[in-house]
């Protein structure tokens, strides 16, 4: 049994320009997993690159915030609760156009080298809306 506790996840934003960053929780690298499970963050206005993926289904599940995803010609608004399945070579971008933080819990199986690319990027410090959400007080607080 691996157990983590969010406030000794480690982030990181794979390159200097990149509007999203990763609070890692489960992967090849650091658990021995066959897929890497992490909490994608982005920033207001922030998006992913355009991207694919040859043989792995990538999941996003929104913990907080709104956010716009865009897949096989298709833009679907998202947010607290939905949960989007991308297949294997489609093309797509999740994107946050504010006003706040986009939280999704983002699971891709296999890896395909996902954790490998996260961890070489720049370490990021989470900061206290990120523990907020991580832990769930945001969901409190909003109570």
């Amino acid at each position: 049994m691996i157990v983590k506790r969010s406030a000794t996840l480690q982030a990181f934003r794979i390159s200097p320009g990149d509007t999203n960053y990763f609070a890692c929780l489960f992967d090849p690298l650091a658990d021995g997993a066959q897929f890497t499970m992490v909490v994608e963050i982005f920033t207001p206005g922030g998006a992913t690159p355009p991207n694919t993926h040859r043989r792995a289904q990538e999941v996003f599940y929104v913990l907080a915030g709104r956010g716009i995803a865009r897949a096989g010609g298709q833009e679907v608004p998202i947010g607290p609760g939905d949960a989007l399945m991308l297949p294997p070579g489609v093309e797509h971008v999740v994107e946050n156009p504010g006003p706040g933080k986009l939280y999704c819990l983002t699971t891709m199986v296999p890896d395909e080298d996902f954790a490998a690319l996260i961890r070489k990027g720049t370490p990021v410090a989470l900061d206290e809306e990120d523990l907020a959400v991580l832990t769930g007080r945001w969901r409190q607080a909003a109570a």
